[in-house]
C-alpha cells in the first residue's frame, strides 16, 4: 500500500512538472549547472590596508531568480558573499542590490524579494602586501517559477595584489 501512494505522488509530481513549461530533461540540467554565474573582475589591484571598493559582478540563468540578501522571509535562504578568513584579504563591508518584488503563479498575494538577470554586489576589502588567490564564495538557493533547488555555493576567483 504505502508504494502504491509513493508512485502515485511521483506521477502526481511528475505531470505537475510537465506542466509548469520546465521539461523534468531541462530541470535536470538545471541541477547539473550553476544557476549563478560570476562574471568579473578577475584581479584587482588595491592599496594596501585600506578598505578599497570592488564591484562584483554575477549573472543568474533565464527563468530563474534568486532570494536577495535579505528575504522578506525567515525562512527563505538569502543571497551571501564571503571571503575565506585565511586568504590574506577581509571583508570590510558589502553592499547588496535592494532586490525586485516577484510574484509566484501559485500564490499571487505573496511578494518575494529576488535577484535576475544580472546583479552587482559592492564591496570593500582590505588586502594584506602581496599577491592573494583568494577563492571567495557565493551562497545562494534558485528557483522557477514552480521549484526551488538546493542551496547551492559557487567559487569567486579573485587575485588581489595589495600594493
Amino acid at each position: 500500500m504505502g508504494a502504491a501512494v509513493v508512485l502515485s505522488l511521483g506521477a502526481t509530481w511528475a505531470a505537475g512538472r510537465a506542466q509548469d513549461g520546465l521539461s523534468e530533461k531541462h530541470r535536470r540540467s538545471l541541477l547539473k549547472t550553476e544557476a549563478v554565474e560570476y562574471l568579473y573582475p578577475e584581479q584587482v589591484s588595491i592599496p594596501t590596508g585600506k578598505a578599497s571598493a570592488v564591484s562584483l559582478h554575477f549573472r543568474i540563468k533565464e527563468n530563474l531568480h534568486i532570494n536577495s540578501h535579505k528575504p522578506r522571509e525567515k525562512y527563505l535562504i538569502p543571497t551571501v558573499f564571503s571571503l575565506p578568513a585565511s586568504s590574506g584579504v577581509r571583508l570590510a563591508d558589502a553592499e547588496y542590490p535592494p532586490g525586485t518584488d516577484f510574484t509566484l503563479p501559485a500564490d499571487p498575494d505573496e511578494k518575494l524579494l529576488v535577484y535576475t538577470g544580472e546583479f552587482t554586489i559592492e564591496t570593500k576589502i582590505v588586502a594584506t602586501a602581496g599577491n592573494h588567490l583568494v577563492q571567495a564564495t557565493l551562497r545562494y538557493q534558485a528557483c522557477d517559477q514552480n521549484a526551488c533547488m538546493p542551496p547551492r555555493t559557487i567559487t569567486v576567483p579573485i587575485d588581489v595584489i595589495g600594493q
